[in-house]
């Protein structure tokens, strides 16, 4: 977390709160994407000059470990509802729509770990679910990092273009349909199994991507819980 510097030569702006700081940034990052976003677009954008801010921040990157806690102030986890395997891909389709819904979050919080309380407060829930639903307290521990690093990875694929095309506003779509009539068009004596499976490569929508690929991930999870479950069965017996 961003530690506060308080330095003679940039002196707080009188009223300016570490959260007033964060809502401006916030703004900022909707407006102009993260690339955009710099301290003197944040300082214009609260009516300060840049040199306040640093009584809270140094630097764009300690701007940042604060975006990442604050985008997650409105992540809802999901109900305890069914089995650990219904409520691990709920958390998963919920932070997708999550980081979805705010532009350029999943840029912002990729790789990031940032224990502010928003996302304390989502870890904490995790951890135990998946502590409960007897995952060792390793493997919780990684299958939490796992599932954040998978929607954070897919949703950042996602939001790239998919070539210069999509880029300069073509849909993605259009760009989609287009490789796969330049992948059909192939030799295919040279290129058989491209040419084969052009439709099967291009036509997928990113929903039915995603679903597939965290089923596949939750298939795995759940064959670490039973190799687990035999491992300590076999481990406690006396017989």
């Amino acid at each position: 977390m961003a530690v506060e510097s308080k330095s003679d030569d940039a002196p707080s702006q009188p009223g300016l709160t570490r959260q007033a700081l964060v809502q401006a940034a916030l703004r900022v990052l909707e407006q102009e994407g993260v690339n955009g976003l710099s301290m003197r677009k944040v300082a214009a954008e609260l009516g300060v000059k840049a040199a306040s801010l640093y009584w809270h921040v140094r630097n764009k990157e300690e701007l940042l470990d604060l975006l990442t806690d604050a985008l997650m102030a409105d992540a809802e986890a999901p109900p305890r509802e069914g089995g650990w395997r219904e409520q691990l891909r709920e958390y998963c389709v919920r932070y997708r729509r999550h980081l979805l819904g705010k532009r350029d979050a999943a840029k912002v919080v990729a790789g990031r770990l940032v224990p502010g309380p928003y996302l304390l407060r989502l870890m904490e829930d995790q951890l135990g679910r998946l502590r409960e639903a007897g995952f060792s307290d390793a493997d919780a521990a990684m299958v939490n990092y796992a599932l954040g690093a998978f929607v954070q990875g897919f949703v950042l694929q996602e939001q790239g273009p998919l070539s210069a095309s999509e880029a300069m506003g073509a849909g993605r779509r259009e760009v989609a349909t287009a490789a796969g009539e330049q992948l059909r068009r192939l030799p295919q004596e040279t290129f058989p199994n491209l040419v084969a499976l052009a439709g099967d490569l291009t036509d997928p929508s990113m929903e039915a991507r995603f679903s597939f690929a965290l089923e596949r991930l939750l298939d795995g999870l759940s064959t670490l819980l039973e190799q687990g479950s035999d491992v300590r069965t076999e481990g406690t017996s006396h017989e």
